[in-house]
């Protein structure tokens, strides 16, 4: 659910913005907002809670600017902008440092672990992952809507550029695990 959680703002944003995209941007906002209120009352330091922030940071701007122009031409292209938005966000933490999902990961993983350099790396790919889903979909999105693609054009870039990166999310550090233990020396086990 940690993963899943996250988008849970971008979600709400979507199936609202089809009826009005400055409904969405507020209703994004006002979830991440919740979101991130919860998890710092429970103790989640702001360094776990990037892709909050940025969610949030990213509704603020949005909103600001459906509500200050309801007619403004960005409404046509909040598809391919929240994409590139989000695929900043990862690219951008991984550039900082601190991927987004490590954040996530720690509260899923017991603390003894959280300074081993395969505990970041393996953070490290799965945010590049989430990175390259993210970009996949916003130059998907992007071309598809200058060449007018048909919608399935759009929903197909949806679901591999989000269950890929999905997919390796819950495959690779299993993985990843598995094969630090067998390089473990059997006294160290």
């Amino acid at each position: 659910m940690g993963y899943v959680r996250g988008f849970i703002p971008w979600i709400v944003a979507g199936v609202i913005s089809s009826f009005d995209w400055r409904w969405g941007a507020v209703g994004g906002l006002v979830t991440g907002l919740l979101l991130l209120l919860q998890d710092r009352r429970r103790g989640v330091g702001l360094d776990a809670l990037i892709l909050e922030i940025a969610t949030v940071a990213y509704f603020v701007v949005i909103g600001a600017v459906a509500v200050a122009d309801p007619g403004s031409g960005l409404a046509d292209h909040t598809d391919v902008i929240s994409f590139a938005w989000l695929a900043a966000t990862a690219w951008g933490s991984l550039v900082i440092a601190r991927p987004f999902t490590l954040g996530i990961a720690k509260r899923q993983t017991p603390r003894e672990y959280w300074d081993m350099p395969e505990f970041i790396q393996v953070n490290n790919y799965i945010t590049s992952a989430w990175g390259a889903g993210f970009t996949f979909i916003g130059v998907s999105l992007a071309i598809s809507n200058a060449v007018d693609a048909p919608a399935w054009v759009g929903i197909a870039a949806h679901v591999a550029g989000l269950v890929g990166p999905a997919v390796f999310t819950k495959v690779y550090p299993a993985r990843a695990q598995a094969r630090l233990l067998a390089q473990a020396p059997a006294n160290a086990v």
